[in-house]
This record gives C-alpha cells, sequence and structure tokens, in this order.
C-alpha cells in the first residue's frame, strides 16, 4: 500500500511540473511574439500617432474625398507611409494626407502617377454610351424577313 501511495505522489508531482513548465513556456512565447510586434515598423496605412512616433518628420497634402482609394493604391505600390484624416472643422470638410518627410518624393511620384491617371480616366470613352449606341443601331437593323409560300410540284 505504502508504495502504492508514492507512485501517486511521483506521478502527481511530475504532472504539476510539466504543467508549470508548459505555462512558462507559453508565457515566454507571448512575450516574445509581443516584443516582435512592438519593434516592428508599421507600414502603408496608418494613424497619424503611429506615423509620428516614428520621428522622421512628416509632410501633408490636401486632397479631396473623391480621390482617396485611388491614392491609396499608388501609395502602396511605391511603399509610402501615410495616414488619412478629415478636418471637419471646415464645410465641406477636408481631407489631409499626412506622410513621412523622407518619402517626399515617393509620394510625389506616386501623385503624380494618380493624376495622370484621373486625366485618362476622363479621356476614355464611356462603355455604356458606346453600348447604348450599339443597341440602337441594332434596333434600326430591318429584321429578317421570312415568306413561306408553299409550292406544289409535280
Amino acid at each position: 500500500m505504502v508504495v502504492q501511495e508514492e507512485i501517486e505522489q511521483k506521478s502527481f508531482n511530475i504532472m504539476i511540473s510539466t504543467t508549470k513548465l508548459s505555462a512558462r513556456t507559453v508565457l515566454r512565447a507571448v512575450k516574445a511574439a509581443f516584443r516582435l510586434y512592438q519593434s516592428k515598423a508599421s507600414q502603408g496605412k496608418q494613424s497619424v500617432r503611429t506615423l509620428l512616433r516614428q520621428n522622421r518628420g512628416v509632410s501633408s497634402v490636401e486632397i479631396s474625398k473623391t480621390g482617396i482609394h485611388g491614392l491609396e493604391r499608388y501609395a502602396k505600390k511605391y511603399g509610402i507611409d501615410y495616414a488619412i484624416r478629415k478636418d471637419t472643422s471646415e464645410v465641406p470638410p477636408r481631407y489631409l494626407v499626412f506622410f513621412k518627410a523622407p518619402d517626399a518624393e515617393a509620394f510625389h511620384s506616386a501623385f503624380k502617377e494618380y493624376s495622370v491617371s484621373l486625366l485618362n480616366k476622363d479621356k476614355r470613352p464611356s462603355v455604356l454610351a458606346k453600348l447604348h449606341e450599339l443597341v440602337q443601331a441594332a434596333a434600326e437593323l430591318p429584321g429578317k424577313v421570312r415568306h413561306k409560300e408553299q409550292e406544289r410540284g409535280l
């Protein structure tokens, strides 16, 4: 009976020590992941606060609301860190795009490419207008006329 109790006590101690070990391991892994997350610099779209925390200087440009999504596409293409802020003190509200000062050249080239794409978009013919023209032209075409006549042959 004494031997059985000793075995139970040892197995219980082993179970507790492995549980403590695995809990410590999980805690260390979570701390390491958190440190890695904190040290990694944000890229792309972010808040103005995180952009200012990077201590590299910030520049800004005003943009209309309609062009925000298109500009975001080009900013991502050029790898620019930026933040968009809505200024509601004026009516209509204006939108400011903040970006890091070292990214100024990249931002200006992205903005230039974006504005060229907007100009080209205006020059392109409307697909819907072309489709309506073709539908009207198809409606004006005379339809096939079939004449059914019975011929009696000998």
